[in-house]
């Protein structure tokens, strides 16, 4: 019998509701310390693209004050539409950073629902200490998640990973993910 085998067989028989309701915790205490690390990400970058935005508006007012020749109009113009081009990307990163507010919303949502769903079966005593009641549960939440770091933190804690370690698993898949992917991860623009 291979070791990973006999690990799966102890996981197995020291099955118990407490230890699926601590696993069930985790996973929330995971997914808000994910969802505030980006949100956090997202307010730096609101941050940053509204001070530039303030400092590019303030490079066209000097440009258009400066204008005092024909000969200056051309000069001025360049660097207008230079600083036109860099408010058009910081004006891009803030609306992907403000549509961010809703992938925040909808994970929060998760937890919550997550945690009234483990509620509920708590307070079920017909149905707290079975298995199959806490596999639907679960399976509910893991269909619930739109992202595949998500799912795979999800996989990792219910087989009784620790919290620091199921982190640095999602921030590793999240940060791997390429940047223009399209597929369901992505925030779409409009």
């Amino acid at each position: 019998m291979s070791q990973n085998t006999t690990s799966h067989e102890n996981f197995q028989s020291n099955w118990s509701h407490v230890s699926e309701t601590v696993n069930m915790l985790y996973l929330a205490v995971c997914q808000i310390e994910t969802t505030m690390t980006d949100a956090n990400d997202s307010v730096d970058t609101l941050t940053k693209s509204f001070t530039h935005l303030a400092n590019h508006t303030r490079d066209v007012g000097h440009h258009v004050e400066n204008v005092t020749e024909k000969e200056d109009f051309q000069d001025v113009k360049e660097e207008i539409a230079q600083t036109t081009d860099e408010i058009q990307d910081n004006i891009s990163q803030a609306i992907q950073a403000f549509q961010f507010y809703d992938r925040v919303c909808q994970r929060i949502d998760h937890v919550a629902r997550s945690l009234e769903k483990v509620s509920e079966l708590l307070s079920d005593e017909d149905s707290l200490a079975k298995r199959p009641h806490w596999k639907k549960v679960q399976d509910q939440i893991k269909s619930s998640y739109t992202m595949e770091a998500e799912r795979i933190m999800f996989e990792f804690i219910m087989r009784g990973g620790s919290v620091k370690e199921a982190l640095e698993i999602y921030r590793h898949h999240f940060s791997a993910e390429p940047e223009d992917s399209n597929d369901a991860d992505e925030i779409e623009l409009f």
